[in-house]
This record gives structure tokens, sequence and C-alpha cells, in this order.
């Protein structure tokens, strides 16, 4: 696993495909929040199928410099395609060694937090698909997903207590998730592409409510496979099991 660093301030993994393939295809993970980073088997999975994968940090979050949500998520996700796009290479930190990067196709997956990262990405025509696991679609649901995490009434001290400085909010940056609009997908219900978009979604998620993305997806018309049981589900997971409906998926015009 290799890393650098985007932007001057955006940490991330990356690893280029195990085997080489004529298309060069790429693909982005966002992690949810709160979590540790903890998707390297992932990369190495989707990597042996011939992805070069791109593992970010937020800005703010983890090794990544910068404030946390002081700008929209998905915006992190698009500097990395404006740098990846512009320099065509990717320098890793450790002895400096460069590789030639220049992806034909662009592929966005993230799960709950991440998952409206992913949504969001998918607004950019750079974005060929996005893949959406038990994704937050609408941030109305914000003060029943807190109860369900921790007694603190204040959301952000109880990362502050639980995460120490991995996270770098202010109450301000997170009350901006009130107002609707904010890093918000059904604000942009309207200019979303249901055929770029894969939602997964489990009946007895205990955090995001499976009838508030059942109606995103009747909303949008993005197609939405709702699994009876699973709980929040593990994006990791998730991409393993339906891989090849995944694939298939990206792969299509």
């Amino acid at each position: 696993m290799y890393r650098t660093r985007f932007q001057k301030e955006i940490v991330a993994e990356f690893l280029p495909p195990k085997r080489k393939i004529k298309t060069q295809r790429l693909i982005l993970l966002c992690d949810g929040m709160p979590s540790i980073p903890k998707k390297q088997g992932l990369v190495e999975f989707l990597s042996s199928k011939g992805y070069w994968v791109i593992y970010p940090r937020y800005r703010g979050a983890w090794e990544s410099d910068g404030e946390f949500l002081k700008n929209s998520p998905h915006l992190d996700i698009l500097n990395i395609i404006d740098e990846v796009l512009s320099s065509k290479k990717i320098k890793e930190n450790s002895f400096y060694q460069s590789f030639d990067l220049f992806p034909s196709e662009i592929f966005v997956i993230g799960g709950s937090f991440g998952g409206a990262t992913a949504l969001l990405s998918s607004l950019d025509s750079r974005v060929k698909k996005v893949i959406a696991n038990c994704p937050v679609v609408d941030w109305k649901i914000l003060k029943e997903e807190e109860s369900a995490e921790t007694a603190n009434p204040n959301y952000v001290s109880y990362l502050k207590d639980t995460f120490g400085n991995a996270y770098r909010l202010s109450e301000k940056n997170w009350k901006k998730l009130y107002d609707g609009k904010f890093f918000n997908p059904i604000f942009h219900a309207k200019e979303l592409n249901p055929n770029k978009i894969r939602m997964f979604h489990a009946m007895d998620d205990p955090y995001i409510p499976a009838g508030v993305v059942k109606s995103f997806a009747d909303l949008t018309k993005i197609k939405l496979k709702l699994l009876k049981k699973g709980g929040h589900l593990s994006t990791d997971w998730i991409v393993k099991k339906y891989w090849n409906e995944i694939h298939r998926f990206f792969i299509a015009n």
C-alpha cells in the first residue's frame, strides 16, 4: 500500500491494479464518519480486480490537514480528481516512486457518511458511476442518528472524547448539516442522474432509517437493493459480495 498527499492537504493511500489492463479505471473510496480508516483490505480486493484505487482521508480528519466540514467532503474527492487528471501521475511519499495515472473512467464508492459523499460526487461529469452503501441521503435524520450513537447530548464533544484529534470539527461546522442544504443529497435530488448510481441498504439499519432511503430512491429513480437484514451494512462486505453486479454496472455504457 502506498501513501501520498493531494492538494498539499489530503493524505491518501493508493494501489495500482495488480494486473495490467488496457483501460485505466480508477475507484475512489469514501469513508464513513466517525470511523477508523480500515478499508485497506477492500483496496487490495479492488486492485486485484484490475482497478486503480485511491483511499483518502477527508480534510480535517485523521492524517489530512484542514478543518473538517469547512467545505463539503465531496469536494475533497473532486480535488483529487482535478490533480490526477491534470498531472497524469501519482507519487508515493516514502521513496518518491512515480506512477503514470490517466484514468479513462472514474468511479466512487462510499458508505454511510461516505455514501453522501459518493452521491454528491456523482454530480461531476468526470465521475462515471457511483455505489452508495447505506448512505445518508437527508440530514434531517441527524438527531436520531446522534442519539443512536451516543448518550452525550453534544455530538462534537463526543467525537473529541472518543477520537481525540482525529476529527478537527467545530460546533459551527457541524451545525451546517442542520440547514438542509450543506452536504445533503436530498437537496440535489433533481440534479442526480439515476443511471450513474446504485444504492444498497438494509431494512434493519439502526442508524439510517430504510424508509428514508427508500423514499429518496423513489424520488430520484435510483436503483436500490434493499436487504431484509444486515444492520448498518459494511461497505467491504457489500462490494465483495455483489462485486460481479457492481463491476457489470461500472463497465456498462
